[in-house]
């Protein structure tokens, strides 16, 4: 029985710790990595798309153009004095969609036009941005 009230008498001890402390927020803060801009322009630069867009299927080119499209838009937001160029590489993106490239098997034809067209640009703006 005395065990019992020891065990009691305690609990109610350190239930009323910390009752009357106000909780403390920690905000994250946004730590200083390397610029992935750059480094995701170099790997779109490696895409076969890029190296051989007159030979490459403009049907297997589709993510490339979807990754190279966000990539522009990450260099809009992050680099306005690159505007001129960017629209130079959205130019070709939107010929890409606007013609369904996306289902087209063949290599060449306005499709082959828009990827080269795409990798002339992206070689400027990588060489701009420093990637």
């Amino acid at each position: 029985m005395r065990t019992k009230a020891i065990l009691l008498a305690l609990l109610l001890v350190l239930g009323g710790c910390g009752a009357n402390e106000v909780p403390v927020t920690v905000k994250p803060t946004r730590s200083e990595g390397p610029d992935v801009l750059p480094i995701k322009l170099k790997a779109l630069s490696t895409d076969q798309c890029y190296l051989a867009p007159g030979t490459e299927s403009p049907k297997g080119c589709q993510k490339y153009v979807t990754e190279l499209s966000s990539a522009a838009g990450s260099v809009r937001k992050r680099r306005p004095d690159l505007a001129a160029n960017i629209d130079a590489l959205e130019r070709p993106i939107s010929v890409f969609r606007t013609t369904n490239c996306q289902d087209q098997a063949a290599p060449g034809g306005p499709c082959g036009q828009a990827l080269g067209d795409m990798a002339s640009a992206l070689t400027s703006v990588k060489s701009l941005v420093g990637g």
